[in-house]
This record gives C-alpha cells, sequence and structure tokens, in this order.
C-alpha cells in the first residue's frame, strides 16, 4: 500500500505550526500581523489560503488591542502638591 505524503509548506501545515495567538508578545503578533498583510496585499495568495491568513489575521489585531489596552490601564501619571512634589501616582485616565 502506498504511503500518501502531503508536500512540505501547504497551507494547513503552516498553520498547524503557527504558535496559539493568545500565546503571543505584542511585538511577536504585530509582526506576524504585517506579515499577512504584505502578502494580502502582494495578491498572489490562494483564495483558500487568502481566507485562513485573514482570519489570522483578524485574531492577530484583536490579541494587540487587547495587550494595548493592558498596557494603558497599567501606565500611571505622577501626582504633586501644590509646591511641584510627588506624591504618588494616579491612573493615566481617571474615567477608568
Amino acid at each position: 500500500m502506498a504511503e500518501i505524503i502531503k508536500p512540505e509548506g501547504t497551507p494547513a501545515k503552516r498553520e498547524a505550526k503557527a504558535p496559539a495567538v493568545s500565546a503571543l508578545s505584542f511585538e511577536a503578533a504585530l509582526t506576524e500581523l504585517e506579515g499577512i498583510v504584505q502578502r494580502l496585499e502582494a495578491g498572489n495568495v490562494p483564495l483558500e489560503e487568502s481566507i485562513a491568513i485573514y482570519e489570522r489575521g483578524e485574531a492577530l489585531k484583536k490579541r494587540c488591542e487587547a495587550l494595548l489596552g493592558e498596557a494603558e490601564a497599567r501606565v500611571a501619571t505622577i501626582t504633586r502638591d501644590a509646591d511641584g512634589r510627588p506624591t504618588g501616582t494616579a491612573p493615566l485616565d481617571p474615567a477608568s
């Protein structure tokens, strides 16, 4: 019985090797997202693969937005007293 071997680098194999979006740092997610944008803009990706990488791109975009939101929540401004001496910190956005 002959063994069927899939060629290396098929979309399914590349996707299987890709790390989970939720495990990526902001920098890694952004770099991968930029690569996807470049590939899609080049216009030489088969339709099925275009759909798959577009969907991953959407997930990467959401990951980047979530990580940026978390970073913004941690940023604080230094509060000062009437004489200009630091007294502590306050959230960057008082509404949050």
